[in-house]
């Protein structure tokens, strides 16, 4: 009989929540340097004014929406590999992450080129006023630049935490936010031999920590595992399968967050600037609970091809707890926290703005914990047609929320917070009733529940 990957006494059934946190703890280290250097970028940027901080917000709207359209590169690889791990098949991990790292490559290069092709259309969609647009456009230029890297490291890490590895990639993320934050103000600013680039300086400081850290995640993953060179269409078409679901569910999700950008830009460059601000705090605490489903992911992918379903399912449990409990302290954190951020990265004409919509943005923070929590669950169990479905019902209640907001009155920005809040509430709900009860057919429904 083949040797089981999984010891009779697992780490995890020993102590679960000890191990789900020495899981979590360097994931999410390494997922919000990449938002915290987002924010360092908002706080240089803004010292440029209201136009550049609202034009950084509607470009890195943009980008957000093209890069998380792949995200399926880093999901379906940690997955698979994890998957593959468990079952103690090292040859099928390893031609699963050299796969993704050649999709990735031909997926950036293609889609960098369209982007760059719409650059004055898209630029002028997000906002109509000549400067916002202009420098969205001097952003955007530059930061195209970075794409093979972004999705090649995106593989690469995905096949390092499906590995159970949640180090290397903290060390590389961290590596690269330092770079960032150290080029920002001489590239932004210039000193010496530098020249003054403004906001075009800041998305080269991204670009290139960007390339830095993807070569040393490549050099890594291959040392450990190696490298397929041969190309497996088949292979290929069980990736894109699982790309076809996420691509719709990223596009809904995507399609939410650039448009609540532009309704907040088209209430003004105040409300803009205040939008972004917000918007760089959400994604921080997003991509730091986003670690919770990471190491939910793995786990439960593990012990899924390890035959432990028992296992997989205690996992979840966990994986709610911890996120909830989080949840809640952010919220109690960001309220307190409301006058430094604003100091920090709102210009001073877009304060007001930004102090009536920061309350709606911190009450949501449990509701969104469980969207995030209960999403790599699922990813673990690989029921990315549930997810698609999920994302979409709750997209298009929030998509109708903004449609019916009046941009006029001055305290309009909230109500941009108040359709996400709904929307992150449909998420969630949906994400929860897949395990607990179990609707549909439910991987780890309660009725499918082992003694």
């Amino acid at each position: 009989m083949p040797r089981s990957p999984v010891p009779a006494q697992h780490a995890f059934e020993r102590r679960p929540h000890r191990t789900f946190f020495a899981l979590s703890l360097p994931v999410m280290l390494s997922l919000v340097a990449e938002p915290l250097a987002g924010v360092v970028d908002t706080a240089f940027v803004e010292r440029l004014g209201a136009e550049y901080a609202a034009a950084l917000g509607a470009a890195t709207a943009i980008l957000s929406g093209v890069l998380w359209v792949f995200n399926f590169l880093g999901i379906g690889t940690q997955t698979e590999v994890a998957r593959a791990a468990g079952e103690d098949r090292g040859g099928e991990a390893r031609e699963i992450a050299s796969l993704a790292m050649w999709v990735a490559a031909l997926l950036a290069t293609s889609s960098a080129l369209v982007v760059w092709s719409l650059l004055d259309v898209l630029a002028s969609w997000m906002s109509a006023d000549p400067g916002v647009r202009d420098a969205t456009a001097a952003y955007l230029e530059v930061r195209l630049l970075g794409f093979p890297a972004v999705l090649v490291g995106l593989a690469a890490f995905g096949a390092l935490r499906g590995l159970q590895d949640m180090r290397t990639p903290m060390w590389i993320a961290g590596g690269m936010s330092l770079a960032n934050v150290a080029l920002d103000p001489l590239l932004i600013f210039g000193w010496g031999a530098f020249p003054a680039l403004g906001i075009a300086g800041a998305a080269w400081a991204t670009v290139a920590s960007q390339v830095a850290g993807a070569v040393v995640a490549c050099a890594v993953l291959v040392r450990r595992i190696g490298f397929a060179f041969a190309f497996d269409a088949s292979r290929a078409a069980s990736l894109f399968r699982v790309g076809r679901d996420m691509v719709v569910r990223t596009s809904a999700l995507l399609l939410f967050m650039i448009l609540s950008t532009r309704v907040a830009l088209q209430m003004g460059r105040e409300a803009g600037a205040a939008h972004q601000a917000i918007r760089q705090i959400w994604m921080l605490l997003a991509f730091l609970l986003d670690a919770y489903a990471a190491s939910a992911q793995s786990l439960v992918a593990w012990f899924l091809g390890a035959g432990r379903r028992d296992l997989a399912r205690r996992v979840a449990t966990v994986s709610v707890v911890w996120g909830l409990a989080t949840g809640l302290g952010l919220a109690g954190l960001a309220l307190g926290l409301e006058p430094a951020i604003a100091a920090l990265l709102v210009p001073p004409e877009a304060r007001e703005v930004f102090a009536r919509a920061w309350p709606v943005f911190a009450v949501s923070q449990p509701a969104n914990a469980l969207s995030f929590v209960t999403d790599g669950i699922h990813w673990g169990t690989s029921d990315y047609g549930y997810l698609r479905n999920g994302m979409l019902a709750s997209s298009s209640v929030g998509l109708a929320l903004l449609f019916a907001i009046d941009t006029a009155p001055p305290a309009a920005l909230e109500t941009v917070w108040l359709a996400t809040l709904a929307w992150v509430g449909v998420r969630s709900a949906f994400g929860f009733a897949r395990v607990w009860p179990g609707v549909g057919a439910a991987p780890l429904g309660a009725a499918g529940e082992r003694t």
